[in-house]
């Protein structure tokens, strides 16, 4: 379906969730910068709230994210208190300022923590941010997902829910570490829809040890059939130089660019003839979705939870490791729990790491995001417009873009390029990083 051209993709390039990525991200920053931030939010800007739950009830090996065991209810309990305080401290610094869209809960696995724990989570933050008609949007692990958790989802009212899903294979999951029977999560997306949830997500994965065409066309078929409203088909990053606990993952046995490559076209051409539509370079979308709808008006945009329909230019993180977005700076807080404790403790916010944006890393970043998004960006305003000609000039010859002036436009055939062109714009990009993964 695609044309495969592999000296275009084997540059290793960031997923651009923000411009600058994480990787740019330096402890020039802290407790005041967050404060100014908070301070300069308008009163009718739009908001959105993160919060990141860094707890599993198991770890897989694959896994990327900032989780821990929930081993001991202890510490679980700490932790949720400390997040109570942090977010009676936000609250407290927006004094009412912003309109709050949406609230996303992710993880780790927030169903990690008790349902009666999430209750009161969403009641404080509702009554904090006098926010009572934001729409929520859950991650959830299936294993263990019980009734009671379906019934504080329908209570809370819980709009949107993603399950971590990956393969319906059993023995790809137990070569990634996450043995999951499919009656697991064919019972929790029962579970949901008993709940009134009327958006699910199946996050699945190609590129795993071991996994065939064959194998991925199976899982495809079997999500297919359970009819969730969204799907993200990521291509899975070996780094385990980077996150320990991948060295437990057979290298050998993983698919190499080519056989990627394959999977990742096949993957698009089968959901698409199932009817979803495709968003961005990994996403899938049923054509009423609002995903769907953001993509076909080309209002998508992309944020740290990958690509969405939220229009909001803020994003304020809540949380161990949590990133805020601001329009002039990008804040984390500290990847340690405990580290982070200790600032909320002390009365602080938990800034560790960021950076500040200039204007020019904006209009990179609009550019970056246009590419990713829309298949089109301007170079107008960009001091190295014609090192961006010369960088894209591979990707023109191969018939996967054109100029409009200086405007570019990705062809239909671009898509598995995405990330390669935008990484064009990117100021930061060194050819030898070896800290990102492959483009597809």
């Amino acid at each position: 379906m695609w044309p495969y051209h592999p000296d275009l993709l084997a540059r290793p390039v960031p997923r651009y969730t923000s411009y600058p990525t994480a990787a740019e991200f330096g402890d020039g920053v802290g407790h005041d910068d967050m404060a100014a931030a908070l301070d300069a939010v308008d009163a009718d800007a739009d908001v959105s709230l993160y919060l990141h739950i860094p707890y599993c009830r198991a770890i897989c090996w694959y896994c990327g994210c900032n989780t821990g065991a929930a081993n001991r209810t202890a510490r679980l309990d700490a932790y949720l208190a400390r997040l109570h305080t942090e977010i009676d401290r936000i609250a407290a610094r927006l004094e009412g300022r912003g309109r709050i869209r949406r609230i996303a809960f992710g993880g780790g696995s927030p169903n990690a923590i008790s349902p009666g724990a999430f209750a009161a989570l969403v009641a404080h933050l509702r009554r904090a941010f006098a926010c009572e008609d934001a729409p929520l949007s859950l991650e959830i692990d299936p294993r263990g997902f019980a009734p009671d958790w379906a019934s504080v989802i329908a209570a809370t009212g819980v709009a949107r829910v993603s399950l971590g899903v990956q393969t319906f294979d059993p023995m790809l999951q137990a070569a990634i570490g996450r043995v999951q029977p499919r009656e697991d999560i064919i019972g929790a997306v029962a579970l949901l829809r008993g709940a009134g949830v009327g958006s699910i997500n199946f996050d699945l994965m190609y590129g795993l040890p071991g996994q065939t065409d064959a194998a991925l066309q199976a899982t495809l078929e079997e999500a297919i059939a359970l009819a969730p409203e969204r799907l993200a088909v990521f291509g899975y990053a070996h780094v385990p130089h980077l996150i320990p606990r991948q060295r437990r993952i057979d290298a050998t046995a993983l698919p190499g660019a080519t056989a990627r490559f394959a999977q990742a076209a096949s993957a698009h051409e089968r959901l698409t003839a199932a009817g979803y539509r495709a968003v961005g370079f990994d996403h899938f979308a049923k054509p009423h979705d609002p995903l769907a709808l953001a993509a076909a008006n080309d209002t998508l945009s992309r944020n740290f939870q990958g690509f969405t329909d939220d229009p909001a230019e803020i994003l304020i993180g809540l949380g161990a490791s949590a990133i805020s977005e601001f329009p002039d700076r990008l804040l984390q807080n500290a990847k340690k729990a405990g580290d982070w404790h200790q600032a909320i403790g002390a009365g602080c916010f938990a800034t560790a790491r960021g950076i500040r944006r200039t204007p020019l890393d904006r209009r990179r970043g609009a550019a970056i995001a246009g590419v990713l998004c829309q298949g089109i960006a301007d170079t107008e305003g960009l001091p190295e417009r014609d090192a961006i000609h010369t960088r894209l000039s591979p990707f023109e010859q191969a018939g996967l873009l054109r100029w409009e002036g200086q405007r570019l436009r990705l062809t239909a055939d671009a898509l598995p390029y995405a990330r390669s062109i935008a990484a064009a714009f990117d100021a930061w990009r060194s050819e030898d990083d070896t800290r990102f993964s492959h483009a597809v």
